[in-house]
């Protein structure tokens, strides 16, 4: 029997509409999910991305591949990203420097922290030691202050860059103490820390990931801890808060975001499956390992959180005038 025209018209025009509709809120299967990174393959986070995502492709029923776009700090991959249409396929670790240190860093970025991404999840934060070579005998906070006033011409601290956390943190300890240091700038952590063991500079706040071992076979000596409490692996490290300098907290921290067109359903099925993997036993174990925290919560958290880091390091960039270009 023929079906009445108006009954095909029908038919068809909601198959057209099914047909649009499909791919605006649902991502490539067939394909593996991106997690780009704007650092080299090794280091923290890397460490850190390929962890969660081993657990997150489990929630997914999807492989995740990472993507290192190192260079810039993080603004070759927060730009690549930024600029994706591949929707639902693409994801960021956005950090410290992404979201928080680079637009008060950068007159001009590739990307707008606010508008460019939508946020998933924070993943992590690694607590920041103030540490000492082998040619500082100093063991707390005040003999470390007595040292670098007896020491003017060899108070240098090492970071990881011009800009990274460790930088700016030692320049609000700088800030908060009165403390004359001076910055010696290195190409990321794993160098700043092999400099730190031969002696070549005295000190500097460094990430957990990078001197956790030195600090356990003693190689290096930590004065204090820069986070709120003391750290479960470290109890017997104080925090710096404790030895004086009142309420000082810093962290080099991570979050995953996606492209800002991302639809919200397949961004709440990203933020869900994260949720699970930094719940889950295998991530927890490899981050204490790393005494890193993880950090749980809503995108709406993450975004909060990323304007107050935004304000409070942007506050200190301008402050002490550091600039990247």
């Amino acid at each position: 029997m023929k079906m009445p025209s108006v009954h095909r018209r029908a038919l068809l025009k909601a198959a057209l509409s099914l047909t649009i509709a499909v791919p605006a809120f649902a991502p490539a299967q067939d394909k593996p999910v991106e997690w780009v990174i704007g650092y080299a393959a090794g280091g923290g986070s890397d460490v850190v991305a390929r962890t969660v995502a081993a657990q997150m492709s489990q929630s997914l029923g999807r492989s995740i591949v990472v993507n290192n776009k190192p260079g810039a700090a993080t603004n070759i991959a927060a730009g690549y990203v930024a600029q994706s249409k591949d929707l639902g396929n693409v994801m960021l670790t956005a950090d410290f420097a992404t979201l928080a240190a680079n637009p008060a860093l950068f007159s001009k970025l590739p990307y707008d922290p606010e508008k460019d991404f939508k946020p998933i999840g924070l993943l992590a934060r690694f607590p920041l030691f103030l540490v000492v070579g082998p040619n500082v005998p100093a063991k707390n906070f005040k003999e470390f202050q007595e040292w670098v006033q007896s020491n003017p011409a060899n108070a240098h601290y090492a970071s990881a860059g011009i800009g990274s956390p460790h930088h700016l943190a030692a320049e609000l300890l700088r800030e908060r103490t009165g403390l004359k240091i001076q910055h010696v700038a290195y190409r990321g952590a794993a160098p700043a820390v092999q400099d730190l063991l031969g002696g070549q500079v005295p000190f500097g706040l460094m990430d957990s990931a990078s001197v956790q071992q030195y600090l356990s076979n003693g190689k290096l000596r930590a004065i204090g801890v820069a986070s709120a409490r003391r750290l479960t692996a470290f109890p017997d490290i104080p925090t710096l808060a404790e030895q004086g300098v009142e309420g000082y907290e810093a962290y080099a921290w991570q979050g995953l975001v996606v492209p800002a067109a991302t639809p919200a359903p397949v961004a709440a099925n990203l933020a869900k499956a994260l949720q699970a993997a930094l719940a889950s036993a295998p991530v927890r174990e490899r981050f204490q390992s790393l005494s890193l925290e993880a950090l749980p919560g809503t995108p709406e958290q993450m975004a909060a959180y990323a304007r107050s880091e935004r304000e409070r390091w942007g506050k200190v960039i301008r402050a002490n005038n550091v600039r990247m270009d």
